[in-house]
């Protein structure tokens, strides 16, 4: 469950910052199906990859955070 509200928030804001899934794995440094995994919540991303990601999009860690994980801090 963790997982998929993770890979709903990533595969959002990267959709909002107008990266393809192919260009944003480009710009992490991992494969389109490492991503492809992480976004249809079959992987939760490391710690790395999420700072990547954060990094990526120009947004915080927390902005990234699924919101009942926000809510919890």
């Amino acid at each position: 469950m963790e997982r998929e509200k993770w890979g709903r928030r990533i595969r959002a804001f990267r959709k909002l910052k107008g990266f393809t899934q192919e260009s944003f794995a480009k710009e992490l440094g991992v494969s389109v199906s490492v991503l492809g995994e992480i976004e249809r919540g079959n992987r939760m991303p490391s710690q790395e990859i999420i700072e990547k990601i954060a990094n990526a999009l120009n947004i915080s860690r927390n902005e990234l955070r699924p919101l009942e994980e926000n809510r919890s801090v």
